[in-house]
Parts: C-alpha cells; sequence; structure tokens
C-alpha cells in the first residue's frame, strides 16, 4: 500500500538527517493521502529505517497497515490535518538553532531576506503543551501565519505544506534562517527588516523564484 509515497517519504526523513535537523530517532513526517496518513514509526533510528517500516493510519489514529507502533506524535499530526485541510504534509524536528529559539519562548523575528524570501513574516512561538496529545496541534494551529511553521515552547519545530517538497524546504530553510539569525545576535545587535519590505520579499520570491515548466 502507497509503495511510492513510502519510498518518497523515506527520502525525505534521510534529507532531515543530511541536513542535521534529527538526531538518532527524533522528529518525523508524515503525509496525507487521501483519508489515511502515513508516518513513521516510533523510536526507529534512521539508520535501521526502511520504507516498509512507515505505518498507514486513519484519521482517528488507527493502524491500518503496519507492523510498528506509529510515531508518539501521530496524535498531534492528525489534529492538524482535520483542522487544515489544504495541508497534504507534516514534519516535526528539534533542529537545533531553531529549537533554541523554542526553548528560550521567543519568535524568530525576519533579521534577513532569506527568511522574508521564504516564509514572508516572523516564525510564532506556541504556548507550552504536552507532547503525545493533540495539544501541540491545537496550540500550533492558534500562532500558526502563512509561513506555515511555528516553534514548539520549550520543544522543536513543526512544519506544514501542501506536500513533501515544499514542507522539507520550509524546514531546511528555517534551520539556516534561525542559525544565521543566532549568529548575528551573538556579534550584535540586528535590526528586523521592515513588514512592508518583508511583504514585498516575499511576494517577489514567489513569483519569479525557480523554474517554470516549458509550454
Amino acid at each position: 500500500m502507497y509503495e511510492e509515497h513510502r519510498e518518497e517519504l523515506y527520502q525525505a526523513h534521510m534529507s532531515l538527517e543530511k541536513y542535521n535537523l534529527v538526531e538518532y530517532t527524533s522528529g518525523n513526517i508524515s503525509v496525507k493521502i487521501d483519508d489515511y496518513i502515513l508516518i513513521k514509526p516510533s523510536g526507529v533510528p534512521y539508520d535501521k529505517l526502511t520504507p516498509k517500516d512507515f505505518v498507514v493510519v486513519d484519521t482517528k489514529g488507527n493502524v491500518i497497515e503496519g507492523n510498528k507502533k506509529p510515531s508518539v506524535d501521530t496524535a498531534t499530526h492528525l489534529y492538524i490535518y482535520r483542522h487544515r485541510t489544504d495541508v497534504g504534509c507534516v514534519i516535526h524536528t528539534h533542529s537545533p538553532y531553531a529549537s533554541a529559539f523554542a526553548i528560550l519562548g521567543e519568535t524568530l523575528p525576519v533579521y534577513s531576506t532569506a527568511q522574508a524570501d521564504v516564509f514572508g513574516g516572523e516564525i510564532p512561538i506556541t504556548a507550552y503543551a504536552a507532547v503525545g496529545t493533540e495539544a501541540i496541534g491545537e496550540a500550533a494551529l492558534k500562532v500558526m501565519n502563512k509561513a506555515g511553521a511555528v516553534l514548539l515552547n520549550h520543544h522543536g519545530v513543526l512544519v506544514v505544506g501542501k506536500n513533501i517538497e515544499e514542507t522539507l524546504r520550509k524546514a531546511i530553510f528555517l534551520e539556516e534562517v534561525a542559525k544565521t539569525a543566532y549568529l548575528a545576535r551573538t556579534m550584535g545587535n540586528p535590526k528586523y527588516l521592515d513588514e512592508s519590505e518583508t511583504t514585498k520579499l516575499y511576494e517577489f520570491h514567489n513569483k519569479h523564484y525557480g523554474q517554470t515548466k516549458l509550454q
């Protein structure tokens, strides 16, 4: 069941490790396919993970296919899918620089044009919520803006998007801009980008960046 999606999801998890967004067993990605969700199994190290290990669950969390327990964050993912029909992928990481802002309980302001380009605004911070319940998903959606990414208070990062490719890109860039912000703050007192300039950069980036399909 969902063999092609399993391979894509596996490669996405390998990218999380490649870009140092996760360690050992931390973090997870899920993807919504029709009325089902494919998600990483709980506690499986990345070097042991295979495409067949991913678990298929329904929107209530019932296991439809798989011989492993789904991620302990499954309830969080499912809450988001039930309340955001535009979301097709959810990524959770403990990427260190972004998570440092989360531990401080701080938003990540727009210091760089890179953040303006990809996210179009600050990355908000959630209220603290307990792991393993819907509470994290609820807290995330309360503050989520057009960036589609939030910092989970005292925890880590949660990113959403319409598909794996878009969501993985956000997760990678979020850690990059968080690292740059951290370095800038150790060197001095960086100033925020103006909101109107941020909007202009975001609109330009989304209109012109990347390749377009040839007709």
